[in-house]
């Protein structure tokens, strides 16, 4: 069921976008009803059979983020968005929020993407690689433990 979901909600970002060279940022969220399984919802997006055709389809190297939760119908949606090259980069750091009225029911998932054609306008909080090489640290080790 993923790769199938996958594929059909990335031909419909792209369509919308109008060619995946246009996106810029990418997310995913899954949303599952109060009577369902969280675990359930976390297995259809975190496959790379499902992530794979976004990324494959916007030419991305970044892991796309992520936001998985439980809630009633009308719960917010929300889908964290990074550079689809460069997860440090924090000018695409975005999050889209939304809701459906209806969904998801008590035993529905409600499985989303995201897609930003550009940044966040005017952003001044510079980057992780900055804040690395200020601590001494480095992205292998970004924590230094």
């Amino acid at each position: 069921m993923a790769p199938v979901l996958g594929e059909l909600l990335t031909g419909l970002i792209i369509n919308e976008a109008g060619s995946g060279d246009r996106v810029e940022a990418f997310g995913k969220s899954a949303v599952v009803g109060l009577d369902g399984e969280l675990e359930h919802a976390s297995a259809l997006i975190h496959t790379l059979h499902f992530g794979n055709h976004y990324r494959s389809a916007v030419n991305g190297k970044s892991y796309l983020a992520f936001n998985n939760t439980r809630g009633p119908a009308n719960a917010p949606i929300l889908i964290p968005m990074m550079g689809k090259n460069d997860e440090g980069s924090r000018e695409h750091y975005l999050t889209f929020q939304f809701n459906i009225n209806d969904a998801p029911f008590s035993d529905e998932i409600v499985i989303a993407l995201g897609a930003a054609l550009g940044g966040r306008p005017h952003h001044r909080i510079g980057n992780r690689y900055m804040d690395l090489k200020e601590l001494g640290h480095d992205q292998e080790n970004p924590a230094a433990v």
